[in-house]
């Protein structure tokens, strides 16, 4: 295992890395949390990912940084997100059958759009939430999206395209139906 510095000096190699570190890591757990949707898990992901990083050297070779860095986020919190659903106990397993989600109703009642629209993302199949969550949320471009899902740029193109079709159909058909219960309660008064 290499030990630190000596000298109390950070090497060259180790500045380089804490400037990508600072430059990008509210970024890279943006992306891992899009993925795991666990605050812990995703701060879990990235410390794994850049460690894994950091003790090879694939991260002095990138070209393009962001899109780098968010792939192997990416990667690593896929692989959590998938061992973390086979190691289930029972509280999180009973947890995970408690829909705590608030219903459309209420939604349309509190008139709280946000939390509707962040609903039916959620409810998105992972082939579209993802490229809308990095495209959306984390600003990348269809090329770096392409990148870090390792899909073509068309093909992120027409994910974007048919999940902001699906998020407003069913947004309009959320909210009309919000709106026809609210009015069956108001009669039933």
């Amino acid at each position: 295992m290499p030990q630190p510095p000596t000298n109390g000096h950070a090497t060259e190699r180790d500045a380089a890395f804490a400037r990508i570190v600072a430059d990008h890591a509210r970024f890279l757990f943006r992306v891992a949390n899009a993925v795991l949707r666990h605050p812990q898990d995703a701060e879990d992901a990235v410390q794994d990912a850049l460690l894994k990083l950091y003790r090879g050297e694939s991260w002095r070779a990138m070209r393009e940084e962001r899109a780098f860095l968010a792939r192997c986020v990416w990667r690593v919190a896929i692989d959590r997100r998938a061992s973390r659903s086979t190691v289930l106990d029972d509280e999180t397993a009973e947890s995970r059958l408690m829909d705590l989600r608030p219903n459309p109703e209420r939604n349309a009642q509190d008139g709280d759009e946000r939390a509707l629209l962040q609903e039916l993302i959620d409810e998105l199949p992972a082939d579209l939430r993802e490229p809308l969550l990095l495209s959306a949320m984390e600003e990348l471009s269809s090329r770096e999206v392409g990148d870090v899902l390792g899909l073509p740029e068309g093909t992120v193109r027409t994910r974007l395209m048919r999940a902001r079709n699906e998020l407003k159909q069913n947004f309009h058909a959320r909210r009309a139906a919000g709106r026809e219960v609210a009015a069956g309660e108001r009669s039933t008064r």
